[in-house]
């Protein structure tokens, strides 16, 4: 009988050995920094503001670009009638503008200057007229209406003379300002519609912004793109983070900026990449009061990023080892 409590308190204490080195198994990453997460990537769905249908794809699925280099166009021929019409109706109305400021034309400009020498010309004679008259009054020789008959030519073609000079000064300065000003409002007007064509055109050819990975492609040659729908989708090296979640008694010791040692399989060397995001709201909280024991199950969400030569080795969804402390 005794025999049989001794196995008993053996079995026992080696089950109680067992539990103990378990439970400091589970403690482990709380002890040594150690947490898995995952690589996650945010990536950058690019776009038309305006619909038609695909006409040339110029990347493919893991193609590598650079920022300037085209991905995509959409069949812009309405687009581009917009901008050549809109280019012709500008140039006709800077014409009108230009003519409205020229004033007549120089050959309209010199007839009426010979207009206006002749019109002088009649009007000396009509002076030397007068005054012959005016002496031959005085001598008795023609009567008084013959002197009032030659006053009233010679103020006739005063006047001739007058409408003449204001006639080709008129000509000289164009149209009236107020209708210049009109016309030249028209032309901004136009120059306004030519820039929002411009624009309309170039967003049916979309760029890359930055250097990235061309992580996939959602349409076809010749399928329509509806406005604002992504055609293309990058993957930024600088958009490539690892995501880990640390317990609770751990996270009070890793801040923004801190260093951490990441471990991929299938890569012998470790990564290093930097604390960028800490979560201020833990996640997977059990609903019980926070006991000692429960506060075990409380995790925080901490993003690391890297820089762009180590980011390319990472891919999205590929989980990773997390090692953040001192001692990396």
């Amino acid at each position: 009988m005794t025999w049989i409590k001794r196995r008993i308190f053996f079995f026992i204490g080696a089950a109680l050995v067992l539990l103990s080195s378990g439970v400091g198994c589970n403690r482990t990453p709380t002890a040594t920094g150690t947490v898995q997460g995952y690589v996650e990537g945010e990536f950058v769905y690019i776009a038309a503001p305006l619909p038609g249908r695909l006409e040339t794809l110029f990347v493919q699925k893991g193609m590598q670009v650079k920022a300037g280099e085209p991905l995509f166009e959409l069949e812009n021929i309405q687009e581009k009638a917009a901008r050549d019409e809109t280019k012709l109706r500008l140039a006709q109305i800077r014409a009108q503008v230009t003519d409205a400021r020229k004033g007549k034309r120089p050959t309209e400009i010199e007839s009426s200057t010979a207009q206006l020498n002749l019109a002088r010309t009649a009007l000396q004679f009509s002076e030397k007229e007068l005054t012959r008259q005016e002496r031959m009054l005085a001598a008795k020789v023609v009567p008084v209406q013959e002197v009032d008959r030659h006053r009233s030519l010679r103020d006739q073609d005063r006047q001739r003379v007058a409408q003449l000079e204001a006639e080709l000064g008129t000509a000289r300065l164009g149209l009236r300002s107020d209708q210049i000003a009109a016309t030249e409002a028209s032309m901004r007007a136009l120059e306004a519609a030519l820039t929002r064509s411009e624009w309309e055109l170039s967003q049916k050819r979309q760029i890359a912004s930055q250097s990235a990975l061309v992580f996939d492609t959602l349409y076809r040659k010749g399928e329509w793109v509806a406005a604002g729908r992504p055609a293309v989708v990058l993957l930024p090296p600088q958009n490539i983070k690892v995501r880990a979640f640390v317990p609770q008694p751990l996270i009070a010791a890793i801040h923004q900026g801190d260093k951490a040692r990441v471990t991929v399989d299938g890569i012998g060397s470790p990564l290093y990449g930097t604390v960028n995001f800490l979560s201020p709201q833990a996640e997977y909280t059990p609903p019980v009061i926070y006991s000692r024991e429960s506060r075990q199950k409380l995790v925080y969400m901490v993003e690391l990023v890297f820089d762009q030569a180590t980011a390319v080795r990472l891919h999205p969804g590929q989980p990773v080892d997390v090692r953040f402390g001192s001692k990396l």
